[in-house]
């Protein structure tokens, strides 16, 4: 009998990414509308929930047009960590080239995934001649971003760089980061194409909520609950009977048991702190065997007494009067 021969398949090579379009010429506006029609690199956190500052909920309403409610970011607003790392890109390259050799060019092009034509990406920059690494991600993180990159380069920044590797094919991704402006740190990732495997899967569902125009879950995020106030501002008086949907019914009970966990908490954490400040009495500082706790008087302060003001001169009332618009309240009964 004849020894049979296996011949071990060699794995296929991923394929370049297409030039969708190219952006030289197009302004931002024209450029968020390409963005819209597929999920970019810088989304691929926020599609998956795992963004600290996006949900998928606000992501799925910019894909489908319903962000007119969302607060916007203006790109010319010189407090936003976003203009400065616009600003700071091409020095955060610069010197990239410095420390490490490697030259780097612009590609000026949103490419698309070969097989998912919904994947889309923009890099900051293509590293030329090197074998090792092909693609330079530049960032930037002032004192209250920073914190995210103390343990290496953080998880949605990760997913960031990974969605662009599976688009163009490439194998490694440096992700260079200027923290507070004066300290450059130099991150690898290399291509792993398992975790790509899960991350274009689990893109790939969010892109069908895009695709049905349904709406993805919320996930209790603060941006979810901006999302939600903005797709829904309005209520109608409507009465809505939910006693027969069980599912529904079982949340509402969650959420009463919930929020009997937080009130006994909330009380006991009162009991607590007012057992430490009976025992401090005056005194300003108390020190434990792990940490301290302060109990200090604030300095005293001004305002307007608005009550007196227009009783005194009622007039100003209709001078000055200023509608505030008002906003939904939950409130639970049960």
């Amino acid at each position: 009998m004849r020894n049979a021969v296996t011949t071990e398949e060699k794995p296929l090579k991923p394929r370049p990414a297409l030039k969708l379009v190219r952006t030289n010429h197009l302004n931002r506006d024209e450029w968020l509308k390409v963005r819209q029609g597929g999920i970019g690199s810088s989304d691929a956190g926020a599609a998956i929930g795992l963004h600290p500052y996006k949900s998928p909920l606000a992501l799925w309403m910019e894909k489908t047009g319903r962000d007119a409610g969302l607060p916007k970011i203006d790109p010319n607003d010189e407090t936003s960590p976003m203009y400065w790392g616009t600003l700071l890109e091409s020095i955060v390259a610069a010197h990239y080239t410095r420390r490490t050799g490697h030259k780097v060019r612009r590609v000026n092009a949103v490419l698309q995934h070969p097989q998912e034509p919904w994947m889309l990406a923009n890099i900051d920059r293509e590293i030329v001649g090197a074998s090792d690494v092909q693609i330079l991600e530049c960032k930037t993180a002032g004192m209250n971003g920073a914190r995210l990159w103390k343990e290496g380069v953080p998880e949605y920044v990760q997913l960031q760089v990974m969605h662009q590797l599976a688009v163009t094919g490439k194998q490694a991704a440096d992700v260079a980061v200027l923290i507070c402006g004066q300290e450059l740190q130099i991150h690898r990732i290399d291509r792993d194409e398992e975790m790509i495997t899960r991350l274009v899967e689990l893109e790939r569902q969010f892109w069908g909520y895009v695709a049905s125009d349904q709406a993805p879950p919320a996930d209790g995020s603060d941006s979810a609950d901006v999302a939600l106030r903005a797709l829904y501002p309005q209520d109608r008086g409507q009465v809505l009977d939910l006693s027969q949907e069980s599912g529904m019914s079982a949340a509402f009970s969650d959420l009463l048991a919930i929020r009997q966990v937080l009130a006994d908490n909330i009380l006991l954490e009162a009991q607590v702190k007012q057992r430490i400040q009976q025992r401090m009495g005056e005194a300003t500082k108390a020190v434990f065997e792990t940490g301290d706790v302060t109990w200090k008087r604030s300095k005293d302060g001004t305002g307007l007494d608005v009550n007196r003001l227009l009783k005194e001169q009622p007039e100003l009332a209709q001078s000055y009067c200023l509608v505030r618009p008002g906003s939904r309240r939950f409130l639970v009964n049960g």
